[in-house]
C-alpha cells in the first residue's frame, strides 16, 4: 500500500528502506509474512522523519504556490492530455495547473529537462535514450490511430480504412519536424512492409489554418489519432486490420517536486481506468519496444 501511494514499485521501496537502514546502521522494521512493524530504532526515527516531511510541506507551501504546474498537451484539440488536466484541476482546486502546447514529445522533453515545462504526454519509447535517462513516465493510453483524408479522396466514403487500402499511398507523418521525430518513427514502423510511404518533409506549419493550407497543397493523407480534431474539407477515419495504437504516457523529469503533481498522476490513473484506455484492443498493433515500456507501472 505504501508503494502504491508513492507510485513506485514495491521492490524499489524495499530497496530504499534497506539503503536507509545501512546509512543509519540500524534496523528500522521487523518484517514477517503478515505484517511490518517498527523496531525500537524505527520508533526513535519516526518523530524526526515526521519533522522532515513537515519541513518539506512547509517549503512546498512557500514556493509551490508561487508558480503553476505547467502541463504540455502537445496540440490544441487533442483530448487525452486535456481530459487528464481537467481532472487534475478538480482534484487540486487550490493549485494552478496551466496548459502548454509544445507540439511533440521530443521537443517537450528538452523543455522538461530544462525545467521550463513540468509534464507532457506522448510516446516515451520514441525518445532518444539520452533523453529518457532524465525522465520518468506513467502509461496512460493506447490511442487508436486514424488517417485524415481530403473529403474528395477515394477512401473518404469508408467508415474505417483498412491499412491495406493505403498501399501505394504517400502519407504525411511529420517527417522533418524536429519536434515530433517519435511520431515519424512510429509511422515508419507501422508502414514497413505494407507498401505505404512516409511523405517527404514539408514546410513546418504553425496553427490549424497554415497546417490545412500546407496539407491541401501537398494533397497527402495525414497519419493521426482518432481524437484528432476535424478540419474543413477533411474527414478523420479510424485505421483497422490491424488497429494501430499510439502509446501515450504522462512524462515528467525525474525528481519533480510540485504540490499539484500528485493530483496530475492520480488524474491520469483515474481517467485511464474510467475510459479503459490501458486495455489493448484485440488485434491491436504496437511495436514491441513500446509494448514493453507501456507494461511498466511506476
Amino acid at each position: 500500500r505504501a508503494a502504491a501511494r508513492l507510485y513506485v514499485a514495491q521492490q524499489a521501496l524495499s530497496r530504499d528502506v534497506r539503503r536507509l537502514e545501512r546509512e543509519l546502521g540500524a534496523e528500522l522494521f521487523v518484517r514477517t509474512t503478515r505484517q511490518v512493524t517498527l523496531t525500537a530504532d524505527g520508533e526513535r526515527l519516526l518523530p524526526h522523519a515526521r519533522r522532515v516531511l513537515q519541513a518539506q510541506d512547509d517549503l512546498l507551501a512557500a514556493f509551490g504556490q508561487a508558480r503553476p504546474l505547467l502541463v504540455d498537451l502537445n496540440s490544441p484539440g487533442l483530448v487525452t492530455g486535456r481530459q487528464v488536466l481537467e481532472r487534475a484541476r478538480e482534484l487540486a482546486p487550490g493549485h494552478e495547473l496551466m496548459a502548454r502546447y509544445e507540439s511533440g514529445l521530443t521537443y517537450a522533453a528538452g523543455e522538461l529537462l530544462a525545467g521550463r515545462v513540468d509534464a507532457s504526454f506522448g510516446r516515451f519509447a520514441g525518445l532518444a535514450p539520452a533523453l529518457r535517462t532524465g525522465l520518468d513516465h506513467q502509461p496512460v493510453r493506447y490511442e487508436p490511430m486514424a488517417v485524415v483524408l481530403p473529403e474528395h479522396h477515394p477512401l473518404a466514403p469508408l467508415p474505417e480504412v483498412p491499412l491495406a487500402a493505403l498501399a501505394g499511398e504517400t502519407v504525411y507523418a511529420g517527417a522533418g519536424n524536429p519536434r515530433t521525430p517519435e511520431w515519424t518513427d512510429l509511422a515508419h514502423r507501422l508502414f514497413e512492409g505494407r507498401g505505404i510511404e512516409v511523405a517527404s518533409p514539408v514546410p513546418l506549419a504553425v496553427g490549424e489554418e497554415e497546417f490545412r493550407r500546407i496539407m491541401d497543397k501537398a494533397g497527402h493523407p495525414v497519419l493521426a489519432v482518432v481524437s484528432f480534431p476535424a478540419m474543413a474539407s477533411t474527414v478523420v477515419r479510424p485505421l483497422v486490420d490491424p488497429v494501430p495504437l499510439s502509446p501515450v504516457s504522462l512524462v515528467w523529469r525525474k525528481g519533480l517536486v510540485h504540490p499539484a503533481f500528485d493530483a496530475l498522476r492520480r488524474a491520469a490513473s483515474q481517467v485511464a481506468a474510467e475510459n479503459g484506455w490501458l486495455r489493448r484492443p484485440a488485434g491491436g498493433w504496437i511495436p514491441d519496444a513500446d509494448a514493453a515500456v507501456m507494461c511498466v507501472r511506476n
